[in-house]
């Protein structure tokens, strides 16, 4: 009985120490800047110049550059996993480049990421008609989430009011 209850305990520790596995390392946490939030970064980028930051959101284009791979993206609140929460919620654009080659196929339009870099400087670029000013941050940790399962609408093979039917076979789907 012994065994069984250290063993449950071991299993239990193993699953919750793997389930909250953090998206960077513990010393790149260490020299996030956690004073400086993404409307300040916004607001006045050029401020905020040198900082390192953690920001969440969704990938609206990527493409391969001479500098490497520029990747656009949404910034979204993040949930407690750090993953971009499903909000009608924004502070704006930044743009995200990685010194080095990127999949665009893989890091493409929709996809969840969180990226921890440094803010170098600002960039303006068209945006439909106006000029909008990005923050470029220089990726140095880049995570990609996995896309979220699709909800599966399950139909009855029988309607409700004839629970179970007396033809009813567990294989049976219309």
């Amino acid at each position: 009985m012994r065994r069984i209850s250290c063993f449950l305990i071991l299993m239990c520790l193993f699953l919750i120490s793997t389930g909250c596995t953090p998206l960077i390392s513990k010393d790149l946490r260490k020299e996030i800047s956690r004073d400086i939030t993404f409307k300040q970064v916004i607001k006045d980028p050029d401020a905020c110049k040198g900082k390192t930051v953690l920001i969440s959101g969704i990938i609206l284009g990527s493409k391969n550059t001479k500098e490497g791979t520029l990747i656009e993206i949404l910034q979204k609140p993040a949930d407690l996993q750090g993953r971009p929460m499903d909000v009608d919620e924004s502070d704006g654009r930044f743009l995200a480049l990685y010194d080095g080659y990127l999949d665009t196929a893989i890091y493409t339009r929709g996809r969840e990421v969180a990226v921890a870099g440094e803010i170098k400087e600002k960039r303006v670029l068209p945006l439909g008609e106006i000029d909008y000013t990005y923050p470029l941050i220089s990726i140095r940790v880049i995570h990609l989430f996995k896309p979220k399962k699709e909800e599966k609408f399950y139909r009855y093979p029988y309607p409700y009011w004839s629970y179970p039917p007396l033809w009813y076979h567990p294989y049976w789907y219309p």
